[in-house]
């Protein structure tokens, strides 16, 4: 698929929106990136994530982790694609534990996976949990990268799909100036 069509698909699913939004970073932006409304319909997410996944074929990927919630639906379908198993990370005192019986296996080779990169904040918590477990990081894999290059790991992520939008420091920004409504489309 080529960024065009990608791009396509996010509007027709109403994925895209404009207006003054919060992100869960804490920057502003004029225009949000909502993963989820592209991936309530499992035909397109499993069309997308395949597109994802072929970009990791040949990495010996053993399993997929994904953040949850936003990365879940995102890790079950490159698992899939993967012909692996996905599980997840919860959230517990603003940490990323393993719980339900998750486990990752010394040296196994993991694929980390999310729906957005703005900061990089939750997918550096979960890279350090799958080293922390011993695990390999083989990959990260992500819809949509927003954070124009300033989200940075020591394996560079995969992203079907980079966005150049614009974001600012809550005391920088002109929406707020403006006195535009903010919205919080997020997650939270």
């Amino acid at each position: 698929m080529t960024k065009s069509e990608i791009i396509v698909v996010f509007k027709e699913a109403g994925a895209l929106l404009e207006g003054h939004f919060k992100l869960r970073s804490g920057l502003h932006s004029n225009r949000f990136f909502q993963a989820a409304l592209v991936l309530q319909y499992p035909d397109i997410a499993e069309k997308l994530c395949a597109e994802l996944a072929s970009r990791f074929k040949d990495r010996g990927i053993q399993c997929v982790i994904s953040p949850a919630v936003g990365g879940l639906i995102v890790g079950q379908e490159l698992a899939r694609a993967l012909g692996v198993r996905a599980i997840f990370a919860d959230k517990e005192d603003g940490e990323l534990v393993l719980k339900r019986g998750f486990a990752i296996a010394p040296g196994e080779k993991v694929l980390v996976a999310e729906d957005v990169i703005t900061r990089g904040g939750r997918v550096q918590q979960t890279i350090d949990l799958v080293r922390a477990h011993g695990g390999e990081v083989a990959g990260i894999a992500v819809l949509v990268d927003r954070s124009g290059g300033q989200a940075v790991f020591d394996a560079a992520p995969e992203a079907l799909l980079e966005l150049e939008l614009e974001t600012y420091e809550p005391e920088d920004c002109p929406l707020c100036r403006a006195d535009a409504v903010l919205e919080r489309p997020g997650s939270k």
